[in-house]
């Protein structure tokens, strides 16, 4: 796709999340307005919070280098949620294929699950190019929902497959997206793989599709640290091989690069060497501590991980103290690297979505989100992760900050999301608050446009890059 010039085109008014009201923005044209639609240039998939819906939408972009948005429909044929009993939570996209979590608020006694959604677009390879069609609506392809799903929260993509964790069952299941199609194009249904392993609220590491790592989320007791290890068959229920402990417990993230495991305990970074072949006994895991300092009299922790080639990125910290962290994973002893962060008082850094521009250039973007009832400037703030291109990622810096519509957090629901097109030029992300989508020019790192959507659009994927008739 030919780098084109870019309109800015309307400034975002700002309206409070409490009112559900839309900003003044851009408007996607009518048919009479427009008799021939512009290509797509992606199609989005979003969640709608307060309905716990699925929605999609196709992006436009015409000969003038304008942006438009198709109005945003219901994704056809998914089971119908009760929004005052179940939500949508994580969702991914890989393989072709999206899938997303549903939660339920009765410990997974109501309908909790998971849907796989074939998002209706195609990667057409031919060899030495290929091109994107957007050949039709969005068609679900897999579901399970019901009373034995186990309540799941977390969705983690590694190796090109879904991992799913299903917190009230301790375990996770495994769900293999290149199993769903066969060369003639019959879609087949699959049986998940479930594996033992991990207990309460699962984070999940996955070393090589051979071996997990899942932790048990305790602070205390005999589960405080505990990390189960689980062999990967590919087949058939699987039980964990081993335990080890880490020194503090809670842990809310996990993650695997380079040969090594990392997690998020309460203090710090812990880290170990993986062991794919599942051969180790516990006496032989080895576990290093990373301290990320202390607010106060507390140590630094995060919650999430993000991957950036062999880096590991997150964020630690509150407030005004707060840092984006990258750890070089293929160091034999990995020393965090802290960029400062902008956050105003009242606000958070959410975990950072880490983009690779045609160019080479990595950028981490983060915004700072905040509970609904305070009242402060939603920003996304733009990390530079290699300005040098030496791969070292040791001169990383924020380059931009930009004002950015509101979010409307409560718990873990309300924040912004951002995704990013196939062609890695275009950023979408979501303004909850403002029931609105903005979109990102990955060159100018400036927003381009601000549509008005609707509803309270939360969790997106892109799929697809600029359609093509070559």
């Amino acid at each position: 796709m030919q780098t084109r010039s870019l309109l800015i085109l309307s400034a975002l008014a700002i309206i409070g999340c409490q009112q559900g009201a839309a900003p003044v923005v851009t408007q996607s044209k009518t048919a009479d307005e427009t008799p021939k639609k512009a290509p797509p240039v992606v199609r989005l998939v979003i969640q709608d919070h307060p309905t716990a819906s699925l929605k999609w939408a196709d992006v436009r972009f015409d000969e003038k280098s304008q942006f438009s948005i198709d109005p945003l429909q219901e994704v056809p044929g998914l089971p119908k949620l009760d929004a005052a009993k179940q939500k949508l939570v994580q969702m991914k996209e890989v393989g072709g294929l999206v899938m997303v979590g549903v939660r339920d608020e009765s410990e997974g006694k109501f309908q909790s699950g998971w849907m796989l959604i074939h998002p209706g677009v195609r990667y057409v390879d031919h060899g030495d190019h290929g091109h994107w069609r957007f050949m039709s609506k969005p068609v679900l392809w897999d579901h399970r929902l019901d009373e034995s799903q186990g309540n799941p929260a977390h969705l983690y993509v590694y190796g090109n497959r879904f991992f799913l964790a299903n917190d009230r069952l301790n375990g996770y299941t495994r769900i293999d997206p290149a199993k769903y199609e066969d060369n003639s194009g019959k879609v087949t249904k699959p049986e998940p793989q479930f594996l033992a392993g991990g207990g309460n609220h699962i984070t999940l590491a996955v070393a090589d599709d051979k071996a997990g790592y899942s932790c048990w989320i305790d602070g205390r007791g005999p589960n405080k640290g505990r990390v189960d290890v689980t062999p990967i068959t590919g087949k058939g229920r699987s039980e964990p091989a081993y335990s080890f402990h880490l020194p503090t417990g809670g842990i809310h993230g996990a993650t695997e690069n380079s040969g090594k495991v990392f997690f998020a305990p309460m203090d710090g970074i812990c880290w170990t060497d993986a062991d794919p072949a599942v051969v180790k006994k516990p006496a032989d895991v080895k576990v290093r501590h990373i301290p990320l300092g202390k607010d106060g009299d507390k140590p630094r922790r995060t919650g999430a991980f993000s991957k950036a080639g062999h880096h590991v990125v997150f964020t630690t910290g509150r407030e005004e103290n707060s840092s984006l962290v990258i750890l070089n994973a293929k160091e034999a002893d990995p020393k965090p690297l802290f960029v400062p962060l902008a956050v105003k008082k009242g606000s958070q850094a959410t975990t950072p979505e880490i983009v690779t521009r045609p160019d080479g250039k990595v950028y981490a973007f983060l915004f700072h989100d905040h509970a609904k009832d305070v009242d402060v400037q939603d920003w996304l703030e733009i990390v530079a992760l290699d300005p040098d291109g030496d791969g070292r990622f040791a001169d990383a810096k924020v380059v931009k900050t930009l004002k950015v519509g509101k979010s409307c957090v409560e718990g873990h629901f309300g924040h912004h999301s951002i995704a990013f097109d196939a062609d890695r030029r275009f950023g979408f992300f979501t303004n909850p608050g403002d029931s609105s989508v903005s979109v990102l020019s990955l060159k100018t790192l400036e927003i381009v446009t601000t549509f008005a959507v609707g509803g309270a659009p939360t969790t997106v994927v892109a799929i697809g890059a600029l359609e093509t008739n070559d």
